[in-house]
């Protein structure tokens, strides 16, 4: 009997204590469940915000339609009067004389100039113009070398018959040879002065040559 009672205490108090952990597991639940539900309704209300949008306003009425109206009257254009009357002809009865012709009459030419008196003349040298060189005035180193030539010359001469200057026209092909005519004739030419249409002594030019060669 004494073990009887033992064991159904025992089991007595294993059944209260499963009843009691139920009775915490359907409590936590509750107050877990009921927590959730209270958090959740809290972030509806804050999170949702009731907008009243305006009603849409009301379809425009379309106008009523115009009523047929006739084409406004065309003024037709104006007459265009084609015929135009000519302008009038003006007759002059006295007809006027014509323009005088101006002539022109070109100046008189200037009268020529009287032929002149007498036949103007170059200058022309006194006696033989040979005699101008010799021999011992041939040019030393021309002699020596052989050289020979023909040096073409202009002479000036001054209205007193002095040669007033000399230039080489064609060279002999030796400066010396050439050199040599200007100055012989230069120093020994005498002349008779150029003359003009009057008769006077005036200036004048001549022309020649010296023939350089060797003598045998």
């Amino acid at each position: 009997m004494a073990y009887a009672d033992q064991q159904m205490s025992g089991n007595k108090i294993i059944a209260i204590i499963l009843v009691a952990l139920i009775h915490v597991a359907v409590g936590y639940a509750l107050v877990t469940g009921l927590a959730y539900s209270a958090v959740k309704k809290a972030i509806e209300r804050v999170t949702t915000v009731d907008i009243n949008e305006p009603p849409p306003p009301p379809p425009d009425t379309p106008p009523p339609p115009e009523p047929d109206r006739p084409p406004p009257p065309v003024a037709p254009p104006p007459p265009i009067n084609i015929s135009v009357a000519p302008p009038p002809i003006q007759v002059q009865p006295n007809i006027p004389p014509p323009a005088p012709v101006i002539r022109i009459v070109p100046p008189a030419a200037p009268p020529a100039p009287p032929p002149p008196r007498f036949t103007p003349k170059s200058p022309q040298p006194k006696g033989n113009p040979g005699s101008w060189q010799s021999p011992d005035d041939y040019p030393s180193r021309a002699l020596r070398e052989e050289r020979e030539g023909v040096t073409g010359v202009s002479v000036s001469v001054n209205a007193e018959g002095r040669v007033a200057g000399c230039s080489v026209t064609r060279s002999s092909g030796s400066p010396d040879l050439d050199d040599a005519a200007c100055r012989l004739i230069t120093r020994r030419g005498r002349f008779n002065p150029a003359t003009d249409g009057e008769g006077q002594p005036t200036s004048g030019t001549w022309n020649s040559s010296v023939r350089w060669q060797i003598p045998k």
